[in-house]
């Protein structure tokens, strides 16, 4: 398997080269083209998991036949793609609304946040990614990596977070007073301790979907 992250960063595509046998999984809605011959498995998701964060009901399989096969995904907002690799060490967390695909040994379960995340403006669910393999996320705009150090702690806009690794701990708090919840612009907040990776998009996607649908 091979892939290639194109016309990065505003308008990012992801194409994956697949060998015969190999296959992805994918966000439905997230297929842009294929090249080749590919058989597509269509699994369900939960009717909870996609009431509640605006998903999609169902993910997609493809599977390369006998020959060589290509895939081209592109996320339902504009801005960057980034794939974070799994070795079985650690697990990633991601958040449902910015995960676009992923492949190899690698499974999920749901992660609730509960009601904070509906007020935050993140979703209800995140993702828990294990095993070996990878995972792409999207994001809107620029995606920010940044290590985090044992003797730090950050305080991160709960919609501008994109992954983090498992071996992070984390609280979901509300920032400020309910007079800047409601008229400041801000809402819930992460605050991260521990060593891992953190993963952060550059705009904040509530503002690109309320002004889509007006």
């Amino acid at each position: 398997m091979r892939y290639e992250i194109l016309y990065r960063p505003s308008y990012s595509v992801l194409k994956v080269e697949l060998d015969p046998g190999e296959s992805i999984e994918a966000e439905a809605g997230a297929l842009m083209m294929i090249e080749g011959d590919v058989e597509v498995k269509t699994r369900g998701r939960g009717l909870l998991r996609a009431l509640t964060t605006g998903e999609s009901l169902f993910v997609n399989i493809y599977r390369a036949k006998d020959l060589p096969a290509s895939l081209w995904l592109a996320p339902p907002i504009p801005g960057d793609i980034m794939y974070i690799e799994l070795d079985g060490s650690k697990g990633v967390i991601v958040n449902d609304k910015c995960y676009l695909a992923s492949h190899g040994d690698v499974k999920h379960r749901v992660v609730w946040r509960g009601l904070r995340g509906v007020f935050g403006g993140g979703g209800l669910m995140w993702l828990h990614f294990t095993g070996v393999g990878g995972v792409w996320v999207n994001a809107y705009g620029s995606i920010i990596e940044r290590e985090v150090g044992p003797d730090e702690k950050l305080i991160i806009d709960n919609v501008h977070l994109v992954a983090m690794d498992d071996t992070l701990e984390y609280d979901i708090r509300r920032f400020g007073s309910l007079k800047t919840l409601l008229f400041g612009g801000e809402g819930f907040v992460f605050t991260l301790r521990g060593t891992g990776r953190i993963y952060l998009q550059s705009r904040n996607p509530t503002i690109w979907y309320a002004r889509s649908r007006s």
